[in-house]
């Protein structure tokens, strides 16, 4: 699933080449893919519309709607697993997974923004300029702070730790604690904090607090540096992919040299998700 540095990956590349265009016609291909309102809505309620600028929240990505300059409303994604927005030429071959089409215009040059997703879980939401967005967006009021945000402290951090009594590796995935974080970077941010992922939230140590608030903003800069992880399905408004990938510590890299120590990289089941240590650089807590 893309997490933060994917999202905001495809964020800035929206907020490069949308902005001033105006949505004239699309097609639904396939309805489950708006979330709401029903699709014939969905394509009325962006008519007319020009897309302002790209906000992203968590793992969500919110366009900024206007019609004659007057707000809206929003144009919200959720890309999923396997989602994908691409900015194309209008005849450039419909991908099999195309699930959406939107049309603009801009001084009588028309580009399409697609939404292309395997796996269908991804969603698209219109939301009118007389709703708030969490009323529609529902999973927004859920977000925890964003990691780089100030709010995003390490009192706040130890604070919410110290309540938890999952594992550290479930507990990071919680988007109530930390927004856009997944899988992928919390393997990382653990193994850089030398943390092993099955210990008890609550049992860490404010030292361990501290290196792994740290880790967790280093790795994520890291990774919008390369533009995102690419392992399966991400691409960015290209399609380019992520280069993040190859530089990844344990994530995905099961029986490969660790980088630091050369101890082979493990792979365990932690809440249903895989998660990838290193036994030597992220000794097991006794609790765990």
């Amino acid at each position: 699933m893309p997490e933060l540095p994917e999202v905001e990956t495809v964020r800035r590349g929206l907020a490069t080449a949308t902005p001033g265009w105006l949505i004239v016609g699309g097609e639904v291909l396939l309805d489950r893919a708006v979330a709401a309102p029903e699709p014939e809505a969905f394509l009325a309620g962006l008519q007319g519309c020009c897309l302002v600028s790209w906000k992203r929240r968590g793992k969500y990505l919110l366009g900024e709607l206007q019609r004659a300059q007057r707000p809206a409303g929003w144009l919200g994604a959720h890309l999923r697993m396997t989602g994908q927005f691409l900015w194309v030429d209008p005849a450039t071959p419909v991908h099999q997974h195309t699930r959406i089409r939107l049309r603009l215009r801009s001084n009588a040059v028309e580009r399409e923004l697609r939404f292309v997703d395997q796996r269908t879980f991804g969603h698209l939401w219109w939301v009118s300029p007389d709703r708030p967005i969490e009323q529609v967006i529902t999973g927004l009021a859920k977000l925890g702070p964003e990691p780089f945000d100030p709010t995003f402290s390490i009192d706040y951090f130890a604070e919410r730790l110290r309540k938890r009594h999952k594992t550290i590796k479930a507990t990071l995935l919680d988007q109530d604690l930390v927004a856009g974080l997944g899988n992928i970077y919390a393997d990382e941010s653990l193994f850089l904090a030398g943390i092993w992922p099955e210990t008890r939230a609550a049992d860490l140590s404010m030292e361990q607090v501290g290196k792994l608030h740290q880790q967790i903003r280093q790795v994520l800069e890291a990774s919008l540096a390369a533009g995102g992880t690419t392992f399966s399905d991400f691409v960015n408004l290209e399609g380019v992919n992520g280069n993040y990938g190859g530089e990844a510590w344990v994530y995905n890299r099961k029986g490969q040299p660790c980088r630091v120590c050369g101890t082979a990289i493990e792979r365990l089941r932690i809440a249903g998700r895989s998660s990838h240590v290193c036994p030597q650089c992220q000794p097991r807590s006794p609790q765990a």
